[in-house]
């Protein structure tokens, strides 16, 4: 069976769960820690999931890459095959304990707002600051030291830097004023720092957890278990003990525990969630069926073919799991930037403090100002703008019948601005189809198909079969065909109503002797499109009478028009690569309204094209479902591949679409572009609260506790921005969905 999804995951690819990382400077922390371990090919974090896939010859054991990310000063822990990327989410209660200390620090401020001057004494203001300070906020010296003694910095040691700086100017102030008054202490600025930064991590880490919905939403359609007949006996077995070849049967109402091939039974399956169709597709003996879709009314027994890592829905979440954890080639400037971030905030700070200190010789004030700078410069932002995006991108993309393979694919699609074409199983359906029936003057078209019908019925040649479909459609009677001989070459004949009948080639026609008469012109025209036309002849001794012709034709996907519409809407050029003849080629691109055909074109040939149109200065995305369609898919910028086809297409393909709908190409360099901006938005909102906030702390407008408040704000809102991404929907979709209720409407009137 071709599996809708190739395989993706290198052999060698290790994944990590790693805790403890904070902020973009974390992320670099842990990939150069991994790198230095001898045979690490390469080794990329995603911030987001809290995972790093490393790429690794199977001979390094997993131990000595989590003792590399333990001395790095992280937790590392294997990740099961089936376990999804859930980032952990803090525990609430600190954030809780922590603002029912911190209140009574920060309400006087508040009442001076309203001309109430009330202030609690510095002891009590120290007893309620020391457990936030060195308890609750333990986690960011723990996290600082670990930094320090790797020899870089993070987000923790900016908040524990700024925090002691305040609690300890504080204690100082308090310490020398003793008996003396009370002087203004500043405990309030440090825990409120504390506990700003304490609930932007609970609010930031319940937003990551929403860009995993697509994972978490495809893992629980896993069965888990499995209603098997064996030996005449059925048995619920739990779904891993299922082995190929096994009878899995499959009441109405159930999901569907396996792939397989159906032996027995006739049902409608809503494939919805795999393959983003709006609608139950009909299934009957012979038709493939996907582990995790829902049967609908009819009974089901499946031969499985397919178990465990290798069913349809496991590649679909290796995927994404895969696109999700890869880095998009935007997030490696931001590593660099993130890299040297921490030591250049270090350096602000050491000035500001000096600085002020000069300017003014009020030591408090200068501290203050310096813990501001600390605090607003926190890299959380930065490291979070892009893997979010890309995994709510990726998300929402599979729920539509999207697959992205990896993050530079999804980023490098918004850039496209040609989308060469296939045209056999692309545009087309991929197998011929009754085109035209045409009757001879006293025959009618009814009957000549009926006819044609019934001198093919027991044929198994593709044009056969589009015969006896089209017959089943019209609900036509086909009379009985006696003493069918075949014709090699030419066609076959039969006795039919007493007739002896022929359908065959034009040679066929030119043996017998027949005259096409009114119907010849047709023909050529049905030819120079690059049609197979049949015709039906009446041999009757050495006399032959053509009684009609059949038109063959690959027949165009309906929702193909709309496709290459919506590009050219995008602005997007569309070319069309096919081996077939220039006629057939002609007549779908007239049709579809594609300027551009290469027709006659071989495997080498259309890679070829595709990069000649990159050297053009054309950013190339290249949509293709067979074998041949493979170097092309490669040699473009973006590959594009229908699950209707090859595996090998599939392997080659950056993106594949699982349903055989060309309208899923332009939602699929859509839903890039969104992706694509969101990223933008993100780092430019990151990048502008340090921009805006370091200068503004620096120059002393900005306390520590509004640095702190715009510090976890900007974390928050940048994963919110990514979400935003949740609420996209494919064209495909809402023009099924709008066609679904105008025919509800239809039928309600």
């Amino acid at each position: 069976m071709n599996s809708p999804v190739a395989a993706l995951a290198h052999p060698n690819d290790i994944q990590l769960q790693v805790t403890g990382m904070t902020c973009a400077s974390c992320v670099g922390r842990v990939e150069k820690a991994l790198k230095k371990v001898p045979g690490v090919a390469s080794a990329s974090v995603n911030l987001a999931t809290e995972r790093v896939t490393i790429q690794v010859p199977a001979s390094v054991p997993v131990s000595v890459l989590k003792a590399a990310i333990e001395k790095a000063g992280y937790g590392a822990n294997e990740v099961q095959p089936t376990q999804p990327a859930q980032p952990q989410l803090p525990e609430w209660w600190p954030v809780a304990v922590s603002a029912v200390l911190t209140i009574p620090l920060v309400a006087p401020m508040l009442m001076q707002l309203f001309g109430i001057g009330w202030m609690l004494n510095g002891w009590v203001q120290l007893a309620l600051a020391t457990p936030v300070q060195f308890w609750l906020g333990a986690r960011f010296y723990r996290a600082g030291w670990k930094a320090v003694r790797a020899g870089t910095g993070n987000m923790d040691l900016l908040v524990a830097l700024g925090t002691s700086a305040a609690y300890g100017l504080s204690v100082y102030l308090l310490w020398q004023h003793a008996g003396h008054g009370m002087p203004h202490l500043y405990f309030e600025a440090s825990t409120a720092v504390i506990t700003l930064v304490l609930l932007g991590k609970w609010l930031e880490g319940r937003a990551k957890r929403q860009t995993t919905d697509a994972i978490r939403a495809l893992n629980a359609l896993r069965p888990t278990t499995a209603r098997v007949r064996r030996g005449g006996v059925e048995t619920q077995l739990p779904v891993e003990h299922v082995v190929l070849g096994d009878l899995v049967l499959v009441r109405p109402g159930e999901r569907i525990a396996v792939d397989g091939e159906i032996t027995e039974g006739r049902s409608h399956v809503d494939e919805s969630l795999i393959t983003g169709e709006s609608l139950p597709v009909s299934k009957a003996v012979g038709d493939k069926v996907t582990g995790g879709a829902i049967n609908a009314e009819g009974a089901l027994t499946v031969k499985t073919l397919a178990v465990g890592a290798e069913t349809t829905l496991a590649r679909i979440i290796r995927m994404v799991e895969s696109a999700q954890a890869g880095k998009a080639p935007i997030q490696r400037i931001v590593d660099r930037v993130s890299a040297v971030f921490v030591p250049v905030v270090l350096v602000i700070a050491a000035l500001t403090l000096a600085g002020w200190v000069v300017a003014t010789g009020d030591w408090s004030l200068a501290v203050i100002n310096a813990v501001a700078v600390l605090v607003i410069a926190c890299p959380c932002a930065l490291g979070l703008a892009t893997p979010t995006a890309i995994m709510a991108g990726t998300g929402v993309a599979a729920q539509h019948g999207i697959l992205i393979k990896d993050a530079a694919a999804l980023e490098v699609a918004h850039a496209v601005t040609t989308v060469a074409f296939d045209k056999t199983g692309t545009l087309t359906e991929g197998r011929p189809s009754l085109l035209a029936v045409l009757a001879a003057p006293g025959r009618t078209r009814d009957e000549v198909l009926q006819l044609a019908a019934a001198l093919q019925q027991t044929s198994e040649h593709p044009l056969a079969r589009a015969v006896m479909e089209r017959v089943v459609a019209e609900h036509l009677p086909v009379p009985e065909a006696l003493e069918p001989t075949a014709l090699p070459g030419r066609g076959l004949e039969a006795t039919v109503r007493g007739e002896l009948l022929a359908l065959g080639s034009d040679r066929l026609l030119r043996e017998l002797g027949a005259d096409a008469g009114i119907l010849a012109a047709e023909a050529e025209r049905f030819e120079r499109e690059g049609r197979t036309v049949s015709w039906l002849i009446h041999k009757q001794g050495d006399q032959a009478q053509m009684l009609g012709l059949l038109a063959f034709g690959d027949s165009i996907k309906p929702s193909a028009r709309e496709a290459i519409e919506r590009l050219h809407q995008l602005g997007i050029e569309t070319v069309m690569l096919t081996g077939d003849n220039r006629g057939s080629a002609q007549a779908v691109a007239r049709e579809l309204g594609i300027a551009q055909v290469r027709a006659n074109v071989l495997p080498a040939d259309k890679a070829a094209v595709v990069q000649a149109l990159r050297a053009s200065g054309q950013v190339v995305a290249m949509v293709g479902d067979g074998i041949n369609d493979a170097p092309a898919l490669a040699a473009a910028d973006v590959g594009i591949a229908m699950s209707t086809g090859t595996d090998v297409a599939m392997e080659t393909a950056g993106v594949t679409l699982m349903r055989g709908d060309p309208r899923l190409v332009p939602d699929a360099i859509d839903v890039s572009r969104r992706t694509y901006a969101t990223i933008k938005r993100g780092l430019f909102w990151a990048f502008a609260y340090n921009v805006v906030g370091i200068p503004l702390a620096a120059f002393g407008l900005l306390s520590p506790v509004v640095a702190g408040a715009a510090m976890a704000f900007s974390s928050v809102s940048v994963v919110a921005n990514a979400l935003l991404l949740r609420r996209w929907r494919a064209s495909a979709e809402t023009h099924a969905a709008a066609a679904d209720s105008e025919a509800a409407r239809t039928a309600v009137a």
